[in-house]
C-alpha cells in the first residue's frame, strides 16, 4: 500500500504543479472545477443517490453553482461564499458529535447530504480560485506559491499524523468514526504544520513579526483540516464504505484526497487575507 501511494504521489505532483504555475485564472478555474466535480460524483454515491442520470443531473446542478460564483470570486464580495464554508464546518462539529445523525438512506437524508455537499465544495473551489488569482491580496503574484505552501501545510500535516500515530498512537480521536485516527496523529500533525508554516512564510517573505501569526494559520488550518478527515469518514461509515472510490491506486478515491483540503481552504484564504497577506 505505501509503495502505491508513493508512485501515485510522484504520478500527480507534476500535473498538480502544472496546473498550479502554467495555467491563468479562468483555465485554472475550470479544470479545479472538474477535479471536484468528481470528487461530488463519489459524494452523491455516499449520499444514497444510486442511479446515474440522476447523480449526472445532481453534478450538472454543481457545476453551475460553480459557473454562477465564478463572478463572485472575482468581485469583492469573495469573502462571502469563503466564510460560508468556514461556518459550515464550524456547523459540521456538532453533526461529528451526533454522529448516528442522517445515518439512515433515507430521501431526507440523502437530499440533507447533497446540500451538504455544495457546502463542502464550493466554498473551498472559491477559495482556492480565489487565492491561486491573487484576488484577495495587497501583494499580487504570488498566488501560484501561496497555494504551493497551502498544499504543504496539508501534506506535512498527513505525513507529521501517519508518522505519529503509527509511532506512538494509542489515544482514539474519535473511534466511532474513524477508529485508525489517534489523538497522538494529531498531534504530529500540528508539530509538522507548524514546521512548514515557519520555513514557508519565510521562503514567501513574511515580514518576521508576522510570522507567529503565520505559524497560528498554519495550526489552525490544521484543525480544519481533520474536521473535514473525519467527516467524509463520517459519511463512508453511513454508506458502509471504506474509500470513496478506487480512482488513485493505495489512495482511495478523488474525495479521499480532498477532505482535509476542501476544509482547511476557507480557514486558511480567510485568515491570510486577514493578515494582509
Amino acid at each position: 500500500m505505501l509503495k502505491q501511494r508513493v508512485i501515485t504521489a510522484i504520478v500527480l505532483t507534476p500535473l498538480l504543479l502544472a496546473l498550479i504555475f502554467l495555467t491563468k485564472a479562468s483555465v485554472f478555474a475550470t479544470l479545479l472545477g472538474l477535479i471536484f466535480l468528481m470528487g461530488m460524483w463519489e459524494w452523491t454515491r455516499m449520499a444514497g443517490v444510486h442511479g446515474r442520470a440522476l447523480r449526472a443531473v445532481l453534478l450538472l446542478g454543481y457545476a453551475i453553482l460553480f459557473a454562477l460564483f465564478w463572478q463572485v470570486c472575482k468581485s469583492p464580495a469573495w469573502w462571502l461564499p469563503v466564510l460560508a464554508g468556514l461556518a459550515w464546518w464550524l456547523l459540521a462539529l456538532a453533526w461529528l458529535d451526533h454522529h448516528r445523525f442522517g445515518n439512515a438512506m433515507t430521501p431526507r437524508n440523502a437530499a440533507l447530504k447533497l446540500l451538504a455537499g455544495a457546502l463542502v465544495v464550493v466554498p473551498a473551489w472559491c477559495a482556492l480560485v480565489v487565492m491561486h488569482g491573487d484576488m484577495a491580496t495587497p501583494n499580487p503574484g504570488h498566488g501560484p506559491w501561496w497555494v504551493v505552501f497551502f498544499a504543504c501545510i496539508v501534506f506535512g500535516a498527513d505525513i507529521g499524523a501517519f508518522s505519529a500515530g503509527r509511532r506512538w498512537g494509542h489515544t482514539k480521536l474519535a473511534p466511532a468514526i474513524s477508529p485508525g485516527k489517534t489523538r497522538e496523529g494529531v498531534y504530529g500533525a500540528l508539530v509538522c504544520s507548524g514546521v512548514v508554516g515557519l520555513v514557508g512564510g519565510a521562503l514567501l517573505n513574511v515580514p518576521p513579526n508576522r510570522l507567529p501569526a503565520i505559524v497560528a494559520l498554519a495550526l489552525v488550518t490544521v484543525l480544519f483540516s481533520v474536521v473535514g478527515d473525519l467527516f467524509e469518514s463520517l459519511i463512508k461509515r453511513h454508506a458502509g464504505v471504506k474509500d470513496s472510490g478506487a480512482l488513485f491506486p493505495g489512495h482511495g478515491g478523488m474525495l479521499d484526497r480532498m477532505d482535509s483540503i476542501v476544509a482547511a481552504l476557507p480557514a486558511f484564504v480567510l485568515g491570510k487575507s486577514l493578515l494582509g497577506l
